[in-house]
């Protein structure tokens, strides 16, 4: 009984192939493999083309570091130089203002808030 029931399952199974088979052009199919091929193609080209480019990002990003540094440090340097110099400013006017109280025109007495903008802030 178990070889016929194996025998039965072949023969459906190869009844089912054959059906299968011809419910699918040959043609189509070998048109399909000729589109993948295509497309398989380009995208390892343009794979090869990112690679390239991101190991060329990647070099010019190197070359660049040191100087973005130093400038980075420059900067922070020229912004503490001039914090120092404005507070010094500040100082020397609150210093005239008490030995010279006319020194200054009257809309220039009160006390005038910093309005330089803050660059540490990030914008909104």
């Amino acid at each position: 009984m178990e070889e016929s029931g194996k025998e039965e399952l072949g023969a459906a199974s190869a009844e089912f192939s054959r059906q299968f088979k011809s419910l699918i052009n040959a043609d189509d199919i070998e048109s399909l493999k000729q589109m993948q091929h295509l497309i398989l193609g380009r995208l390892q080209d343009s794979n090869a083309v990112l690679s390239h480019f991101n190991d060329f990002s990647e070099n010019c990003f190197a070359e660049i570091m040191a100087d973005f540094s130093k400038n980075t440090r420059l900067l922070r340097s020229m912004k503490s130089d001039l914090d120092h110099v404005f507070q010094k400013l500040r100082s020397i006017k609150s210093k005239l203002l008490a030995t010279y109280p006319d020194a200054f025109p009257d809309g220039s007495t009160s006390e005038v808030l910093d309005r330089r903008p803050d660059l540490e802030v990030p914008l909104p």
